[in-house]
Formats: structure tokens, sequence, C-alpha cells
């Protein structure tokens, strides 16, 4: 068996900036010939509706949609960077209907595949896109549902800083750096030898 993958996953409410971070973080990698893979948001593909009409049917094609996707560029790539999580897609369930049992075990079995998620605030009301609900009202209890969900099951993530936006891919490259170089042995920390 291949090892897992690096997986990285941009998280947050819709209309934040995930797929620009993502690109750009790929195109930053790529140019350090770091050989990834982008797997891009698959609600915008859904055939059943989405945003606040959402339904068990279209939550379940999203979220295994999003697995399989991110199970076939893990075995092609050993950097795999997605534009949300599972997380991300199972929240918008919850704040339709109910939890769904199966759902759960099946996100709560699959973001510890994630290394890193790197957590990009709302900044700005979402611009409609034709897609993505552009109600700033729903993309904010988007982002606090979220918040809560990452509390409730303990999930750590390196949360970008509002205020600080034009450094955000900086930010995440070095973050995604730091896991993809190998640790360095310390060589002066060594006691001295006779």
């Amino acid at each position: 068996m291949s090892p897992a993958p690096f997986k990285i996953a941009f998280i947050g409410s819709h209309g934040v900036g995930k797929t620009t971070l993502c690109y750009g973080l790929a195109a930053r990698l790529k140019a350090r010939d770091v050989s990834c893979e982008v797997v891009h948001e698959v609600a915008r593909r859904c055939p059943l509706p989405i945003n606040r009409d959402t339904t068990y049917a279209a939550q379940a094609w999203i979220l295994h949609t999003q697995i399989a996707e991110e199970l076939v560029a893990g075995a092609r790539y050993p950097v795999v960077l997605c534009d949300r999580s599972a997380l991300d897609n199972f929240v918008y369930l919850l704040l339709a209907a109910e939890r769904e049992p199966a759902l759960e075990r099946l996100v709560d079995a699959w973001m510890p595949t994630y290394s890193l998620l790197i957590d990009v605030p709302i900044v700005d009301s979402p611009a409609p896109d034709g897609i993505r609900a552009a109600d700033p009202g729903f993309q904010r209890a988007v982002e606090e549902r979220l918040r809560r969900e990452l509390v409730r099951r303990g999930i750590a993530t390196l949360r970008l800083d509002a205020g600080g936006r034009p450094r955000w891919l900086d930010v995440a490259e070095d973050a995604a750096l730091a896991l993809l170089r190998p640790p360095q042995l310390s060589l002066l920390d060594e006691p001295a030898r006779d």
C-alpha cells in the first residue's frame, strides 16, 4: 500500500477566497517542483439543490464525490490540495436538516485524513456567481456552524487572520512547506564526544 498523501484543505464559508488560495498554493508548490493536484469544489457540479435548499441526497452526493475525488488524487499525487473538506460540505446539511448518522460517521472517519486544514475567515460578503448563495447572513451562518463543528470534534486548524489577507497565500505556503519538509536533525544539540 502506498503512503497516504499530504492532504491540505482550505475550509470556511462560501465566497471567502478558498478557491483562489487553493490555486495560488498549487502554483507556488509546483514552482518548487512539488507534484500536487487540486480537488475542486464538487458542490458546483451537484445535480441536486444546494445552499439553503440542500437535501440529504444532495449532501450525500457532494460528500461521496468529494471523498472519491480525494482518493483518486491521492493515488496519483503525493500532495493533494482541496478546495473544501468533507466537514465544510456536511455543515450545509446541518443548517438545512437534522444530523444524519450515516453521513456523520463518514465525516468523522474522513476528517483525520487531512494533514492540514487552513481556515479562511469571512472578509467580504459573497459576490453573486450564479451558484452559491449571495446572502451574507447565510454565509455567516455557515461559518458559525463550521466553527462549532470544529470545536465539537476537537479539530485543529490554521486560522488565517482576517486583517492579514494580503499575506494569506504566504502563510499557507509556509505552513505547507513546513509540513512537507523532512525533519532536520539537530547537530548543535548533540553532546560533545571525546
